[in-house]
């Protein structure tokens, strides 16, 4: 909790978007060859390598070869820093042509598609998605297009938040969890698929735990898929596939 004396300090920052830079690294050389840009690609590499905990402007510094004051040329904090980088993440996401409204469906499944491969690429974005307000520039080109793929699909104006959350939401916890995943494994030295046997076999030696394992067996067998991708792809699809056929539903009701 924020302590009375600290908010006596100075309001907080709503956004690296909408704040003034204080310049605070002015007294430092200004270091040749370096900028905004160079920092935040450097700042992405570190976050994909090793997370936010381990994330420090000293460690960022090191990355660039350069002094950690001489960062605070180009942003103030560093959690400026991490909103940018986090704009810098959503700017991968690669926008379908959205101006066709009868193409709703594969326009959404291309954006659905698109956020869950960002959310496993840089699994450190999910904690930071809440943590701000997301106005960049990229930010808004995602939020934008998100928003025509609803209009296009002729639900009504009060429902299309409904919509977008529904979708993007249910993606939002895909991804995260497949990015967790994907993570954990390549820290224990693992395929996807060595991990899931070595889990799954584990379940099956535990008492206590193989009826969960039988009692989920049949529905593992039907799903189908000989690896974990492919029973992720799969299980994917076809979720997205009954949003879809829900936002069908109810467009056509209104």
């Amino acid at each position: 909790m924020v302590s009375a004396a600290d908010r006596a300090k100075g309001p907080a920052r709503t956004s690296v978007w909408t704040e003034e830079r204080t310049g605070r690294g002015r007294r430092d050389t200004h270091p040749a060859g370096l900028d905004r840009a160079k920092i935040i690609d450097a700042t992405v590499r570190l976050l994909d390598a090793d997370g936010t905990a381990k994330f420090s402007m000293r460690r960022l510094a090191a990355e660039l070869d350069v002094t950690a004051m001489s960062i605070y040329w180009y942003v103030d904090t560093k959690d400026d820093l991490l909103e940018l980088a986090l704009d810098a993440s959503f700017g991968t996401i690669r926008l379908p042509d959205v101006g066709t409204p009868g193409a709703w469906r594969e326009q959404l499944r291309a954006l659905a598609a698109e956020y869950r491969a960002m959310l496993v690429r840089h699994p450190w974005v999910s904690a930071l998605v809440g943590a701000y307000l997301n106005i960049g520039p990229r930010s808004l080109d995602f939020s934008l297009a998100v928003q025509q793929v609803m209009r296009n699909t002729g639900l009504p104006v009060r429902g299309q938040m409904g919509g977008l959350s529904a979708v993007f939401q249910f993606v939002y916890g895909f991804g995260t969890i497949e990015g967790q995943f994907t993570a954990r494994c390549a820290a224990a030295g693992l395929s996807q698929d060595e991990y899931f046997r070595d889990a799954m076999g584990a379940m099956n030696k535990d008492p206590q735990l193989r009826h969960y394992a039988v009692a989920s067996s049949k529905i593992m067998e039907a799903r189908g898929g000989d690896t974990v991708t492919e029973m992720r792809e799969r299980d994917f699809e076809y979720a997205l596939e009954l949003l879809i056929a829900g936002i069908e539903a109810m467009a056509a009701r209104a």
